[in-house]
């Protein structure tokens, strides 16, 4: 079962919004594979691993968080990526 789930609109180009997400993962020393429709990441956050995967449907962003630390509120994780990837 899923941490959480969470979905984030873009507008643009998939590909400039993926290498934002992977800039973002790999900014924090994390790993971010995939293409265009599908991939997975992990990052170290405050020592846990957080495992997660993608997909894109239209100009959405699907994320899901498969696992991660009780201590990380998936808000936080959300947030963490809407940030990098709309700003």
């Amino acid at each position: 079962m899923a941490a959480c789930k969470f979905i984030i609109p873009f507008s643009g180009e998939v590909n400039s919004i993926l290498l934002k997400a992977k800039n973002a993962v790999e900014s924090q020393d994390g790993n971010f594979n995939g293409d265009e429709s599908t991939g997975n990441f992990n990052v170290s956050v405050l020592g846990s691993i957080i495992n997660g995967s993608y997909s894109v449907s239209g100009h959405h962003l699907n994320i899901v968080i498969e696992s991660k630390s009780f201590f990380i509120p998936c808000s936080a994780i959300e947030s963490f990526l809407k940030k990098k990837i709309e700003g």
